[in-house]
């Protein structure tokens, strides 16, 4: 087979799909699958007109994922827009596409981009987000998955740590509202957590109900984000609170702790905070450093900052800071945030305008914005 020939083709099929109506991601995505099919059926039979070959199955492709596309979202519509408490509903089928495609013969991390994907809706840059990682790369990261599942029978059920992830990363798209998906989250992991008797599947639902009780509070009338410290309590789900911290509480009793019960310990000491001056932070410092011990995450160290010059001060948190990269995603906004705190309006706006430059989405960026302004105009007075 002529791989120079599949190059030089490629450029001429994407053109053609998106001249028929399809936007480049999803062209772009139908193409790969294309060729992937060209790469295993040409050897043996290449086409005598190998371009319309390629735009027939693209084509054939893009419909298909549009198709499946429709129907994701139609039982997305189905869903309340708040989850509601108690037992999961009749379990669908997509929990178990979750399964299949965190496929043993991937990688966890493919398998997790895989299945954001094809199944989560996410784009292939929410996803790069999400693992701080260019675009480009996880677009690569994405087609060799395809490429090493393409022909291999899905009757191998993944692990339920992979699919864990995906569901965690799904909600946190959904939270951040760039797609919402959060609720869709919950009710997989409901049902999960009702099918297999895991304490991590409760952390994760604990987790997640814990972050959607404060959905309401997180934004105001305008769209613009509330931080934590200053939202209206009043606005946050108690129902959902006291289930999530019911669940966290019985995963914890069973001394198997991992990542996510650990992060929804976090959550609920937040939750149960009646004001943001009587947050228990020295408690949240000891969560998080159980959780930096689990994961290693250079996240985790970036919040775990925040949460020590909380308790002990600015110069503390900034001094936890100064061991971290000073490229990690909101690096930026934390530095910004705890300069204010230890009196440095200077500086702090210097960094509040850096992050917004940084910030991965509108609504972030503009409360990135106000905060440098707002300290600006303290400055000038």
């Amino acid at each position: 087979m002529d791989d120079v020939l599949l190059r030089n083709l490629t450029p001429s099929v994407l053109g053609i799909l998106v001249r028929r109506g399809a936007d480049f991601a999803a062209a772009e995505d139908a193409v790969q699958d294309a060729l992937v099919e060209a790469v295993r059926g040409w050897p043996a039979d290449q086409p005598r007109d190998p371009k319309g070959w390629l735009v027939t199955v693209a084509w054939r492709k893009f419909l298909d994922a549009t198709r499946a596309d429709t129907a994701r979202r139609r039982r997305e519509d189905l869903v309340d827009e708040e989850p509601a408490p108690g037992p999961a509903p009749a379990v669908d089928d997509t929990l178990q596409l979750y399964f299949l495609c965190a496929h043993p013969s991937l990688t966890p991390s493919s398998a997790v981009a895989l299945t954001l994907r094809a199944v989560g809706g996410l784009t292939t840059r929410q996803i790069a987000q999400a693992y701080l990682v260019p675009e480009a790369t996880m677009a690569q990261r994405i087609s060799r998955a395809k490429r090493t599942v393409s022909g291999v029978r899905f009757d191998q059920p993944g692990d339920v740590a992979t699919v864990l992830r995906v569901l965690y990363l799904v909600f946190n798209e959904g939270y951040s509202g760039d797609v919402d998906l959060a609720a869709e989250a919950i009710r997989l992991t409901r049902q999960l957590a009702a099918a297999i008797d895991h304490p991590e599947v409760a952390g994760l639902l604990a987790l997640m109900l814990l972050h959607h009780a404060r959905r309401a509070a997180r934004t105001a009338p305008d769209g613009s984000l509330v931080p934590l410290a200053e939202q209206d309590r009043g606005r946050w789900d108690t129902e959902l609170i006291a289930e999530g911290i019911e669940i966290l509480q019985a995963a914890l009793a069973r001394d198997r702790l991992g990542e996510f019960q650990a992060q929804a310990a976090i959550a609920a000491l937040h939750a149960d905070a009646p004001t943001a001056e009587e947050t228990d932070w020295v408690q949240i410092v000891e969560w998080y450093d159980e959780l930096a011990r689990l994961t290693d995450s250079p996240v985790v160290r970036l919040n775990r900052a925040v949460a020590v010059g909380q308790a002990d001060g600015p110069r503390a948190g900034l001094a936890a800071l100064a061991a971290l990269d000073d490229s990690l995603p909101r690096h930026a906004a934390v530095a910004a945030y705890l300069h204010e705190r230890d009196g440095d309006l200077t500086t702090a706006a210097r960094l509040y305008a850096e992050a917004a430059q940084q910030a991965p989405n509108l609504a972030e960026r503009d409360h990135l914005t106000r905060q440098a302004a707002r300290l600006n105009a303290r400055r000038s007075h």
